[in-house]
């Protein structure tokens, strides 16, 4: 895959999204890297601990956000992910279900959209990225939990989003799925899908992973978003196992040194 001017193996080492939210209200670090000063920081610290990409976003999407409008959200992503590009040779994600916000973001020098409705929200969105020629992340997500067949519903879902995406001429290479771990799922649901990673090969694209410090670790481990670390690695070693190829974290660190150790024993010959 490639994403920019750098080609993702995907029979390869695994690669490490790293998370900027420059929001106020982000469920983990809400508040952090609203400033420019603190994003290019942060920025600075995760491509050193060995982050491949860098994902940024503008508005919550934790349970219960307020959503804010396309003008705020550009105000706040537009002006890092420039100024991203123009101090760092890492790609740029931007994290957005809005076309009007991924255009902006793009033309600023967004790489890849990581939309967590899957094309879906937003019917110009698809369009938007084939007409630009950029990267996309999918993810799994809908409006209500009535599922018929948990994990086949999941994955036509999916389906769907990933047809669309092809519809509107997206390039396969630059297309990978993410299964949405947290979103319309319930505990089991999401606990359930982990050990059903494999099912999202079906499409023989990159899977991303998103598990970092995530309600089903603080409710399996009963532990407040500031003592997940442990978990969240666990998520991604066994991500990993299942074929999982990039993976959005907060600690890029942790998650980097592990998935290298995974990585060096999975391919021992």
């Amino acid at each position: 895959m490639k994403i920019a001017d750098k080609t993702f193996d995907m029979d390869g080492r695994p690669y490490i999204m790293g998370i900027l939210n420059v929001t106020p209200d982000s469920f983990s670090d809400g508040g952090q890297h609203n400033s420019m000063d603190s994003a290019l920081a942060a920025t600075e610290e995760m491509v050193k601990q060995g982050a491949d990409i860098i994902d940024v976003g503008g508005e919550s999407t934790r349970p219960g956000y307020t959503k804010i409008s396309d003008t705020e959200e550009i105000e706040r992503t537009a002006p890092i992910i420039e100024a991203i590009k123009k101090n760092f040779d890492v790609p740029v994600s931007l994290d957005t279900y809005k076309s009007g916000v991924a255009e902006a973001g793009i033309k600023a020098g967004a790489d890849l959209i990581n939309d967590i409705w899957g094309l879906k929200y937003d019917e110009k969105m698809a369009g938007v990225i084939a007409r630009y020629d950029k990267a996309c992340c999918i993810m799994h997500n809908r409006e209500n939990t009535d599922y018929t067949d948990y994990l086949n519903d999941v994955v036509a879902d999916l389906d769907e989003s990933v047809k669309l995406a092809l519809a509107a001429g997206i390039d396969r290479d630059k297309i990978m799925v993410d299964p949405g771990i947290g979103f319309a799922k319930d505990l089991h649901q999401n606990l359930l899908l982990m050990n059903n990673l494999e099912l999202l090969h079906k499409w023989d694209m990159p899977i991303l992973l998103g598990t970092s410090r995530k309600s089903m670790i603080g409710l399996t481990l009963d532990l407040p978003v500031t003592e997940r670390e442990e978990g969240t690695v666990a998520t991604s070693v066994l991500g990993l196992v299942k074929g999982c190829a990039f993976f959005r974290v907060h600690n890029v660190e942790s998650n980097y040194r592990a998935l290298k150790m995974t990585y060096a024993m999975l391919n021992a010959r």
